[in-house]
């Protein structure tokens, strides 16, 4: 590594976007992983769509609460 760089001509905000998205990698703790697995391999769906699912629901309960 260099000690020192030059930036004179770089271009600022280059790859800067406003309206870009950012997903949310979420680690489950190895019982709740081995849960929804199992729960997902019996529905035959990703365990991405089961979780959504339970999100949602439980959304919904607490804003109707």
């Amino acid at each position: 590594m260099k000690s020192e760089y030059d930036f004179y001509q770089a271009q600022q905000g280059k790859f800067y976007h406003p309206d870009a998205k950012f997903n949310y990698s979420i680690y489950l703790e190895p019982d709740v992983e081995q849960f929804i697995t199992k729960i997902a391999e019996q529905r035959k769906i990703d365990v991405q769509i089961l979780v959504n699912e339970w999100l949602r629901n439980h959304i919904k309960n607490m804003t109707t609460e």
